[in-house]
């Protein structure tokens, strides 16, 4: 991948926010939508929440019900090729990624979601950035 966040995770698009630069041991609030490779959306549900449950909640803007992720990064609460991602971004900063296999769902993939080695495309917003150190 030509530009790189992190070995793996391809930078589409970025847009930089504002505030504290989220680091290891930081809360990060953030948004997401992922991507197959052919363009069709992976809907949060059941099936891709799964252990991650606890860290969700979710909002309602204009009748859109949003669901804000939040992780402490370095903790492996989320996708490795997200986590990645969301170091070094800030409050209102927006980044449009591809995402490997090995960093996504892997050779299994997630039955009846996520084929197999899959590459994912992801969007990330970041509404907030909870320094902890």
């Amino acid at each position: 991948m030509a530009n790189e966040v992190a070995a793996g995770v391809g930078l589409i698009k970025e847009v930089v926010g504002e505030g504290p630069i989220a680091k290891k041991g930081d809360a990060v609030t953030y948004n997401a939508q992922l991507f197959l490779r052919r363009g069709d959306e992976v809907a949060w549900d059941a099936g891709i929440l799964g252990r991650a449950r606890e860290h969700v909640k979710t909002r309602t803007i204009d009748g859109v019900e949003l669901i804000d992720h939040v992780t402490i990064l370095g903790k492996r609460q989320v996708m490795a090729g997200i986590e990645k991602a969301l170091y070094g971004m800030c409050a209102g900063g927006y980044r449009e990624i591809v995402v490997a296999p090995h960093l996504g769902y892997g050779d299994a993939g997630l039955p009846g979601v996520i084929p197999p080695r899959a590459l994912l495309r992801v969007l990330l917003w970041v509404q907030a950035v909870e320094n902890n150190n």
